[in-house]
């Protein structure tokens, strides 16, 4: 053989190298622990109705109440508009939402993992297309994530702390490799990337907001934007992905539009005048009073609460232990005595609501009772270093009679400040400097202020000062982003898989991170390794005793006041809608949905 016969061969096997080398077994689809429950040959989900009619327009309330003056929801700067995450760019794979966690093929019409995970290759779908015709490739693939992670949130630095790099194999081939084996979500993580369009980017500063309305791929695109009040999202015709089996039945409605209220009270009002068709209602006042009227009576607005089996996470108030006053343990679970949740349920929320009593409510992962062998297992190893009722007392936050009688609960607030050096003279708590505890209560709805004022009232009665601090939503993110507070009042949503965000919630290296969810500011190296190791659950069981053992050392650290869950989707439409059979029991799956003619006809509110 000559030289030159040599070297071409030698390049024809690198090709062939570059090309084979990543090849495993093609799936369809990946879940985090055993089997998908939909096989590669599926059509569609079974919570959905594979013919839902397409059709109509709908206008719907933000949930926030802030408007928005953005139009790009991946930085920090602004206060991005609803929806465009979910209607205007895809993702490579997409979650179901009648299995813990599992992705299926989106953009990627296919999959090849490596067996001890270390990568994942991404195969994209040729027919994949932006709103403008232009192909989306592997470029688009490893341009979007690449700007996450050095221009984004700063929660993507987090969320993709593991991923070491990622590589366009060729035009329709990407190859995510990671740092750590063995992280079984990690694959599944980086297949919730959306896809931006590199070439629509390559002029623009994406860490700048804007209200241009951005290129997408998506079922949608943008239409109409009336900054801070409104966005409309126009169904897309030509949509290429519309047959895809995560699809099929679903985004049936022509046009959405969503709707900002900066008032809540007039925001319910003009539900129930035909101003807007859909709201899901979190204020239990609202729904055992507000709801009535002739409309409901008469059939022509439905009121329905909706079972689910999501996990509800932590609502709590939380303390932001950057602060001295809330160093201390003990002073942190003194508090904790001063709310009246019983009363709180009882007079204000009509009963509507359950105590949580773990970071991880109404599911499996809630730690209960006395640790397990499998946990004692986990947390032996750390005795000495957490806190000792984490193995001989079963976690309850503290309890009353719903009286409003707060007496017993008071002495047992004063001899945990005492032990902590706090000590009451001339009616105010001061420390052995004379210094008095006064903090404020950061909030961003008016309708928190009933909550939080009979708080502060039992606090006085510690002589505690608390102040209540109300602010508008620009304020209130740029506060806690840059952890600018005392306490505060924030939800820690979790999934039924939790994995690498618990990084942003509880590890010492999003401490310091501003944009991180660790508000509390915890830095402890036993919550670091209990996370990690949650992160490293290499099967179900082993993630469920992982996740209680971090779910007892949190609760036992008294991070926060806990406050309520429900287990039920509260929601009112006009009757217009029809919804497939079957209810996903992991979303309210209001996507599924589509406007029934003949209810239309006769229900839907004239404007």
């Amino acid at each position: 053989m000559n030289k030159h016969s040599a070297r071409l061969l030698f390049s024809i096997l690198a090709i062939l190298s570059a090309t084979y080398a990543y090849s495993a077994n093609e799936i369809h689809g990946l879940a985090i622990h055993g089997e998908t429950r939909y096989p590669a040959n599926f059509t569609h989900f079974e919570y959905v109705d594979p013919d839902a009619p397409k059709g109509g327009e709908i206008i719907i309330n933000s949930v926030s109440s802030g408007g928005f003056d953005s139009l790009n929801p991946y930085i920090l700067k602004g206060e991005a508009a609803s929806g465009i995450q979910e209607y205007l760019y895809e993702t490579l794979t997409s979650m179901s939402s009648d299995e813990a966690f599992s992705r299926y093929g989106r953009v990627a019409k296919s999959m090849e993992v490596a067996d001890d995970r270390s990568w994942i290759i991404f195969n994209l779908n040729e027919k994949a297309r932006f709103h403008d015709g232009h192909p989306v490739t592997s470029k688009d693939v490893v341009f979007s994530f690449n700007t996450l992670l050095e221009k984004g949130h700063p929660s993507y630095a987090s969320y993709y702390r593991d991923v070491e790099k990622v590589e366009a194999l060729s035009r329709h081939r990407v190859k995510y490799s990671f740092k750590v084996k063995n992280n079984r979500e990690l694959p599944l993580i980086v297949g919730n990337t959306p896809v931006m369009p590199a070439h629509y980017w390559k002029d623009k500063d994406f860490t700048q907001t804007t209200l241009t309305p951005p290129l997408g791929s998506g079922p949608y695109k943008i239409s109409h934007v009336d900054p801070g009040h409104a966005i409309t999202f126009e169904r897309v015709k030509d949509y290429w992905g519309q047959n895809l089996a995560v699809n099929r039945g679903r985004y049936n409605f022509d046009k959405i539009t969503i709707d900002y209220y900066r008032d809540n009270t007039i925001a319910l009002q003009a539900f129930k005048s035909g101003e807007y068709h859909f709201r899901t209602e979190n204020t239990s006042r609202n729904w055992a009073t507000s709801y009535t009227g002739p409309n409901f009576e008469n059939g022509h607005i439905v009121k329905r609460e909706i079972r689910h089996q999501l996990p509800t996470g932590m609502q709590g108030f939380v303390y932001n232990t950057r602060r001295s006053l809330f160093k201390d343990a003990k002073v942190r679970q003194a508090l904790n005595y001063a709310f009246d949740f019983e009363w709180t349920n009882k007079q204000l929320f009509y009963g509507a609501y359950t105590r949580t009593n773990s970071y991880f409510s109404n599911s499996e992962l809630a730690s209960s009772g006395l640790p397990s062998p499998e946990e004692l297992a986990i947390l032996q190893p750390f005795k000495g270093q957490i806190p000792e009722q984490v193995f001989t007392t079963p976690y309850q936050a503290p309890t009353t009679d719903g009286s409003g009688s707060v007496r017993n609960n008071i002495r047992s607030a004063l001899r945990l400040l005492k032990q902590a050096g706090w000590q009451v003279k001339n009616k105010k708590l001061v420390n052995d400097k004379g210094e008095p505890f006064a903090f404020t209560i950061l909030i961003v709805s008016p309708d928190f202020k009933r909550i939080v004022l009979p708080f502060k009232k039992n606090l006085a009665r510690l002589g505690i000062d608390a102040n209540i601090q109300l602010v508008d939503t620009q304020q209130y993110i740029n506060r806690v982003q840059s952890f600018d507070f005392d306490m505060t009042v924030t939800v820690f949503g979790q999934s039924l898989s939790p994995g690498n965000e618990q990084y942003n919630y509880w590890h010492s290296s999003s401490a310091d991170q501003q944009g991180s969810r660790n508000w509390i500011g915890i830095k402890n190296p036993v919550i670091d390794k209990l996370v990690e190791g949650v992160i490293a659950a290499p099967d179900r069981e082993s993630l469920i005793h992982r996740t209680h053992a971090l779910d007892r050392v949190l609760l036992w650290n008294h991070y926060v006041v806990p406050h309520w869950h429900t287990r039920n989707f509260r929601v009112a439409y006009w009757n217009i809608f029809s919804q497939p059979s079957i209810q996903p029991i992991y979303d309210l799956g209001f996507d599924n949905w589509w406007i029934d003619p003949d209810k239309n006809a006769q229900f839907r509110p004239q404007q």
